[in-house]
């Protein structure tokens, strides 16, 4: 470590005051920050095996990037040489980035981006970053495109453009994949052209000359994101899982051609065997200066340590491969066993298909959370378990309820969420005697409405719930409403996969076309959307097993009794009449709209939501039609509705309910 630093200070002493318009090559004015460190041969290493970590290395002096009589960016040229190790026993961690940055001293930054920025600055044009990033992990946050991918970024860890890393070769045009953490040298070539407004990356397996075609080529000014001084260098970072990574050799020049002799670059592999020789020399020396009293102790410490893991083998958590991208959110076991006083009964709020939820309190920061024990007693837990983390995990909305984090032991399923104190909207409407005005019932199926909204047309990709239900929407502390549980949620392009495609959800929500083909859309949201509504509204089930058969279905008898004039009479006896009566009709009018037997006749929700605002008006006279033979349409009568479907809904309903 003396070494390390002593070289280091060789090559600081170096450093001269002042920008400088030219260039340079990698053998001085260099520093680095946080785990960086170099060699005696000239090697630099970002990162190491060390967790959590951010490792930068720059080059001292600022350089001139701009034309200080036209503000135009001038011309650059780079080149290096890289490599990425990962330990045969671990996942690839997070990747390593070259970097233009207005401050070598990138303070603030967290490891899952690079070292670059954090979670609230990512995406913040006072950045003035440019960066191009060797990614060989796949996260989902940022958009990456695989777990082997170069891009080009932009004051984000967003890349503006991306591409698998590779090269093209000149004679042929063929592309050729390149390993990023195959632990094996790569030279990398960026260039930017000012006359053009265009930046250019190549790489290519060391002393493969430079491809003629570039990996990535972005057309843009980069005149307005950087500043007239400006430092480059490279960055990297670690997350639970490590990697090292290694710059070999650096050569930059501002208007002209970066040159790199790649006869002088410090032997990779010697730094390597180097560090196994001490290693290994370290080990000997030790044994032979404590001999068996070492041995002893050895033994000694196994037997105690073995004796412990066994005892709490219940608080051994367990890794796999798609777990890696949400780190950040993951719970000790042991933390959420005390949260939850063990899990013990007093703390339990409530079970459900997927498991049971408790009530903790989060030992260090005294927060309350829902704690939810996923059953897993078949692979549809762990399917419903990953799809919950999947979706919510990245979703961020206030009438969505929000996931903090998780945690997986041995036969542990488990996910943790914002308490929400008033529990879940069902047990107000059937659980006890305390019910909700029409305004709280109002303001609840508007807020259903928005978080629906985000899912279906504001999200990156369409999400489909699936499972949209009173029990499924928790009430916070003010009665706002968040809808939850993800359980079945699936992307829209997932949920019609033929392959994953099955019939999900909850009898008397079910579309009638999803009853059919098993495939869940936005629309098929809609229509469990509709029946909420008016089981909010009317303060019954969808399907009724003690009630006539006139009444048994809530969609038929709200039905009848609109074309009778009559559609208030629906309404919650609990109410005893006290609402808005446009808004009641409204609501109950437009859950008819939705729950639509034909699919294309409802409405979006971000029309719904227009029509809840009050910003356009729900048609007054429409019909439920069921296409015949003609196209033209038939009248929908529940008595003759294609009982496939009705049978479906109506009688395995009631059978559930036992009657």
């Amino acid at each position: 470590m003396m070494l390390n630093l002593y070289v280091a200070l060789i090559f600081l002493i170096r450093v001269a005051s002042g920008a400088t318009t030219g260039g340079f090559t990698f053998n001085g004015n260099i520093e680095l920050q946080g785990v960086a460190e170099v060699s005696t041969n000239g090697l630099f290493r970002l990162t190491n095996t060390t967790a959590y970590a951010v490792g930068h290395v720059f080059y001292a002096q600022p350089l001139i990037f701009k034309n200080s009589s036209t503000g135009k960016a001038l011309s650059f040229s780079t080149t290096f040489v890289i490599a990425i190790v990962v330990d045969k026993s671990s996942f690839n961690g997070h990747g390593m980035a070259f970097v233009i940055a207005p401050s070598k001293n990138i303070s603030g930054a967290s490891a899952q981006h690079l070292g670059l920025f954090n979670s609230t600055n990512d995406g913040d044009p006072n950045n003035h970053i440019i960066a191009v990033e060797f990614d060989n992990f796949r996260n989902q946050e940022f958009h990456d495109i695989n777990g082997n991918h170069v891009g080009i970024d932009v004051n984000s860890l967003r890349s503006v453009k991306a591409e698998p890393a590779g090269y093209f070769v000149d004679e042929t045009g063929e592309f050729k994949n390149i390993s990023l953490a195959s632990g094996e040298r790569i030279q990398v070539w960026v260039d930017y052209d000012a006359a053009r407004n265009q930046l250019n990356v190549s790489l290519s397996p060391i002393f493969v000359s430079k491809p003629n075609l570039p990996l990535l080529s972005l057309d843009i000014d980069i005149s307005p994101i950087i500043l007239d001084q400006m430092y480059v260098g490279f960055s990297s970072s670690t997350g639970r899982l490590v990697q090292s990574h290694y710059v070999l050799g650096w050569s930059f020049q501002v208007a002209g051609k970066a040159q790199l002799d790649l006869s002088k670059l410090p032997s990779l592999s010697s730094e390597e065997e180097q560090s196994k020789s001490n290693k290994n020399r370290d080990l000997a020396i030790g044994l032979s200066v404590s001999g068996v009293v070492l041995l002893a102790v050895i033994i000694v410490s196994l037997i105690l340590v073995f004796k412990k893991k066994k005892e709490k083998d219940k608080f051994d958590e367990v890794l796999e491969d798609w777990e890696v991208q949400y780190g950040p959110h993951r719970f000790a076991y042991k933390d959420l066993f005390a949260a939850t006083k063990g899990f013990t009964e007093k703390e339990l709020l409530g079970k459900g298909g997927f498991g049971e939820v408790y009530r903790g309190v989060l030992p260090v920061s005294k927060i309350q959370v829902a704690v939810k024990k996923v059953s897993h007693n078949s692979k549809q837990g762990m399917k419903e378990f990953v799809a919950e983390i999947a979706t919510i995990g990245r979703l961020r909305h206030p009438n969505l309820v929000r996931l903090l984090g998780y945690c997986r032991g041995k036969g542990e399923l488990i996910l943790v969420y914002d308490y929400m104190p008033n529990a879940s909207l069902d047990k107000f409407i059937y659980k006890t005697e305390v019910t909700l005005s029409w305004n709280q019932r109002f303001k609840i199926i508007k807020d259903v409405a928005s978080g629906l909204a985000y899912l279906h047309e504001e999200w990156v990709e369409t999400i489909v719930h699936r499972d949209i239900k009173p029990s499924n929407v928790l009430l916070d502390g003010e009665f706002n409403g968040k809808l939850g549980d993800f359980g079945l949620a699936r992307s829209c392009k997932r949920a019609q996969d033929p392959e994953t495609t099955h019939l999900a959800g909850t009898l008397g929500y079910i579309a009638p076309e999803l009853a059919k083909n098993g495939k869940a859309t936005p629309s098929t949201d809609i229509y469990a959307y509709g029946v909420f509504c008016l089981e909010v509204a009317c303060g019954r089930r969808p399907v009724e097993s003690r009630a006539s058969p006139e009444e048994a279905n809530l969609v038929d008898w709200v039905y009848r009794r609109w074309k009778e004039g009559k559609i208030l009479s629906t309404a919650d006896s609990k109410l005893q009449m006290d609402f808005e009566v446009e808004e009641v009709e409204l609501v109950l009018k437009l859950g008819l709209l939705c729950s639509h037997p034909v699919a294309e006749v409802r409405p979006r929700i971000s029309q719904v939501l227009l029509y809840l605002k009050g910003i356009a008006s729900i048609p007054e006279n429409f019909d439920f039609q069921i296409p015949g033979p003609d196209q033209k349409g038939q009248s929908y009568n529940p008595a003759i509705l294609d009982y496939s479907i009705a049978s479906f809904t109506v009688t395995e309903s009631l059978r559930s309910v036992g009657r």
